[in-house]
């Protein structure tokens, strides 16, 4: 059974940054799309980023430029990089393999 892990959430103050990891339990692990979603108290979830086994990737309009997603195949994880941390990022970010597979959620608060 595929197994998403999270870690790198917590609070962090305006204008911060923080880096979320997700590490996946699947052979092959190249082969697939890996995204971030995120979903915030009262809201639906939302796409954050994406990153295609080509390496292509693609961002929200709401964190495009400050957000950067990558991956490691050889470690199975895939990495979200967050700078110039809003308040209104704050959510629960969840990792994403193939649009199929959920991770347990870590969250981030954006708080002075």
């Amino acid at each position: 059974q595929v197994q998403l892990v999270e870690s790198g959430g917590g609070l962090v103050q305006p204008g911060g940054s923080l880096r979320l990891s997700c590490a996946a339990s699947i052979t092959f692990f190249s082969m697939y799309t890996m995204g971030w979603y995120r979903q915030a108290p009262g809201k639906e979830r939302e796409l954050v980023a994406r990153i295609r086994s080509s390496g292509n990737t693609a961002y929200g309009d709401s964190v495009k430029g400050r957000f950067t997603i990558s991956r490691d195949n050889a470690k199975k994880t895939v990495y979200l990089q967050m700078n110039s941390l809003k308040p209104e990022d704050t959510a629960v970010y969840y990792c994403n393999l193939a649009g199929a597979t959920w991770g347990q959620g870590t969250q981030v608060t954006v708080s002075s």
